[in-house]
């Protein structure tokens, strides 16, 4: 398919899955706060047209569709925590400005010249950051969505269960081979500015899990005291620890006897032990690591584990390879607004061994968000350059309500230590 065709059917995929998460809520669910954390949902909307509006209609030349509103929707202008007082759109005059930018933005499209020697338009790669950008958008909203306060939010495929078994097949780790690496991308066409430019970096030998730590597997460092033993926290996380007086990951909900349950979405489920943990913030992931005797993973060392192939010495753009997502090989696009249970998709493994490192869950790592050697903004330093520093931590690998688009072995994500409402949860290395 002709790459103009391509794009315009991505975006369209991509509306329909931003407004099917929101239909099923009332309109007061959409203009509610329901976490300080996160926006009204109806904010998200009306902001990724607003974003399009400024890439897709603005930067190409076009008339802007909502000058007025910029104000309203600008992320850094207005912490989340402020929105729910602006004079921001209802939910029905969102979709209205979302299909006018829409109709818009395509027309744009038809004209564009997409071989143009200029580094927004070759290859169509405004369109792939917008469309990122609205995916990343969606899986925001599924984080409120899952904050709410009560069982409006009711997703067509009810979540799995799990097991009661913990999983015990194939190796628990694999050992990666120390030597040069090359750390990031410089021809990727959806890549984002940070993760380029590609550079050498010098890897010593080390180990790291083949699956994600599961529930049962966390369940372990809970009833072991784990959040009551300053020993395995930094000074940061401990404080922070006793600050918000955590005890157990986001979502878990004691039961009698020593039980426990998941809240998701509304539902109460069992705790799944065979599921890799989720909503543990980097404090949590770094002190479990600790307690098992291990660490966390450079973001260098996870990616290698994840991209590169020793026996052709060439990485790939995915654990599996260079094709493309699909259901055997990553959980991902909220399928079953959840996690599968560790191990479940064999197919995705990584050349060395690694499982699921690709959808689920986000995986921390150890890695403060910095620059690579020789990093140039593009084409805002909103994106990322004012982000950078040891205040934020990486997290690789995308979730299960990450879109396939949005996820790669060089993508990074991240996010404040003490942040837990998002799908993230670990895995453990260790020194070679």
């Amino acid at each position: 398919m002709e790459l103009k065709a391509v794009l315009a059917q991505r975006l369209e995929e991509a509306r329909r899955r931003s407004l099917a998460l929101l239909e099923p809520l009332s309109e007061d669910d959409l203009v509610r706060q329901h976490s300080p954390l996160m926006s009204p949902l109806a904010w998200d909307l009306a902001h990724v047209g607003n974003y399009e509006d400024l890439w897709l209609v603005r930067a190409l030349g076009g008339d802007a569709v909502g000058a007025g509103y910029d104000h309203l929707y600008d992320a850094f202008r207005n912490p989340r925590a402020d929105r729910p007082s602006l004079p921001l759109l209802d939910p029905a005059g969102a979709r209205r400005y979302l299909a006018e930018v829409r109709g818009r933005a395509l027309d744009h499209l038809e004209g564009a010249d997409l071989e143009v020697d200029d580094r927004l338009m070759r290859a169509g790669y405004v369109y792939r950051m917008v469309l990122q950008h609205e995916h990343q958008h969606d899986e925001t909203m599924l984080a409120t969505l899952q904050l709410m306060d009560h069982p409006g939010y009711r997703p067509e495929v009810v979540p799995r269960t799990g097991s009661g078994s913990p999983v015990t097949t194939g190796p628990a780790e694999v050992e990666i081979t120390g030597g040069p690496f090359v750390l990031g991308t410089g021809s990727d066409p959806w890549a984002y500015d940070n993760e380029s430019p590609a550079h050498v970096v010098e890897l010593p030998p080390f180990t790291i899990d083949t699956r994600l730590t599961t529930n049962g597997e966390f369940l372990e460092f809970v009833e072991d005291g784990g959040y009551h033993q300053p020993r395995w926290w930094t000074a940061a996380g401990w404080a922070w620890c006793r600050e918000a007086g955590l005890g157990h990951p986001g979502a878990w909900v004691a039961g009698g006897a020593g039980s426990w349950a998941l809240d998701r979405f509304g539902h109460r489920l069992d705790l799944a032990v065979d599921e890799p943990v989720q909503h543990v913030c980097w404090y949590e992931a770094d002190a479990y690591a600790r307690w098992r005797g291990k660490r966390l993973p450079t973001e260098a060392e996870w990616e290698k584990a994840a991209s590169w192939d020793p026996l052709t010495a060439t990485k790939h753009r995915y654990p599996w390879g260079d094709g493309e997502p699909d259901a055997r090989r990553a959980n991902l696009g909220q399928a079953g607004y959840g996690p599968l249970p560790a191990a479940a998709t064999p197919d995705g493994s990584s050349p060395s061994g690694c499982l699921q490192m690709v959808g689920d869950v986000w995986e921390w790592t150890s890695s403060d968000f910095l620059p690579y050697p020789g990093f140039a903004a593009f084409p805002y330093p909103e994106y990322s350059e004012v982000f950078w520093g040891p205040q934020y931590k990486v997290l690789r690998g995308g979730s299960w309500a990450s879109h396939p688009s949005a996820v790669r072995t060089t993508f990074r994500n991240w996010d404040l230590p003490i942040r837990r409402q998002i799908f993230a949860g670990l895995r453990c290395a260790r020194d070679g």
